[in-house]
């Protein structure tokens, strides 16, 4: 049950308390009705979606067709996507669209749900690690909070999947997630070719694609949604990350040539790629982890489901030696990926300071 509060502001509500250990998440502020935003999701001025600073001279990032992903010029443009983007789209992907509708679908029912039944999967009362909901990004480390909330799903097993995955959404999420292993394999065949790697065998699959987490993202109607963020800026992870984007959109891409914002405006079917840190790292920065955030909506609840395509925590991650064989230097050093990880994790989103980590 919902406190009783003034709906025209939230003073007299423990922001914190409610949202993140009573599990209400923002959706349970945005259903209170709020007429003003709470000053804890104020961001500061430069944080703040600027309209002057969105890039007007692009429509958007390269939209690559997969139907042909044996021809050359497919290779040639998924390549150069990620060497001058960072960014890019697919479409002929050969997901059917029933399984992108039926995991949108399902992210709605979840986090339809009461929060009682949400909390049951938190990090204080989830059976396992691999299964979290949550809100913002790390509430405890940021000055400003995000108005997002999410459930994160890692992937190790069917089994696991299906006693801790939560019923409503565990059988969307699984397909979705499996729908994509084909194209995932050809996006990275594709990349690795570009880099000298001609084969992905045994050893370079767990680097490149030895986990995988799916996350289920809600971005309630927010009031004053231009004084806040859905997601604030940063770069992922991951080796690739796949995002399914609802009708609404609000995800915005830096152009690092002027240091604009791109808004990726959401097609029908269409997947957004992009590059993630440790395949920077791989390819001593070849290919481009880019800044990426996402605005709030005043109007419309937003969903989207990523899958982020990772080497597993117990590999060491660095430049790849076919990159380094003509006598490059290397830009970054050997790290363990599982430290990579908490490093980004136990701060706020900062732009692209987590690279630093791994500089050499």
């Amino acid at each position: 049950m919902a406190p009783a509060i003034s709906t025209g502001n939230s003073n007299s509500l423990n922001i914190l308390d409610f949202v993140v250990n009573k599990g209400h998440g923002v959706k349970g502020l945005a259903d209170l009705g709020l007429k003003t935003l709470p000053h804890q999701y104020i961001q500061p001025p430069h944080e703040r979606f600027d309209t002057s600073l969105e890039d007007a001279t692009h429509d958007s990032i390269p939209l690559i067709d997969m139907s042909r992903c044996d021809d050359p010029k497919v290779a040639e443009a998924v390549c150069n996507a990620a060497q001058k983007w960072g960014f890019f789209q697919i479409i002929n992907h050969g997901v059917p669209i029933h399984v992108l509708e039926n995991v949108k679908e399902a992210t709605h029912g979840f986090f339809g749900l009461p929060a009682e039944e949400k909390k049951k999967y938190s990090k204080e009362h989830s059976v396992t690690n691999n299964v979290r909901y949550g809100t913002s990004f790390t509430p405890e480390a940021e000055k400003a909070l995000e108005w997002k909330d999410y459930l994160s799903l890692f992937f190790v097993s069917d089994d696991e999947a299906a006693s801790c995955w939560p019923p409503i959404c565990r059988n969307e999420a699984l397909e979705y997630m499996k729908s994509f292993e084909t194209v995932v394999k050809k996006l990275l065949e594709i990349l690795m070719n570009g880099l000298n790697v001609k084969e992905i065998d045994q050893t370079n699959k767990s680097i490149l694609m030895g986990s995988k987490r799916i996350n289920l993202n809600y971005y309630p109607i927010c009031p004053n949604p231009e004084l806040t963020v859905g997601v604030g800026r940063h770069s992922d992870v991951s080796t690739l990350t796949l995002l399914l984007q609802d009708d609404i959109g609000g995800l915005y891409v830096r152009n690092t040539e002027n240091m604009k914002w791109i808004h990726v405006r959401p097609v029908s079917g269409v997947l957004v790629i992009n590059v993630g840190d440790a395949l920077q790292i791989m390819s001593n920065g070849k290919y481009k982890s880019v800044e990426h955030r996402v605005s709030a909506n005043g109007s419309r609840n937003r969903i989207s489901a990523p899958i982020f395509v990772n080497p597993k925590a117990s590999d060491i991650i660095g430049p790849l030696p076919e990159v380094l064989q003509s006598g490059e230097k290397p830009l970054y050093k050997h790290v363990l990926y599982s430290d990579y990880v908490k490093h980004f994790f136990r701060k706020a989103h900062d732009g692209k300071a987590t690279i630093e980590f791994a500089k050499a």
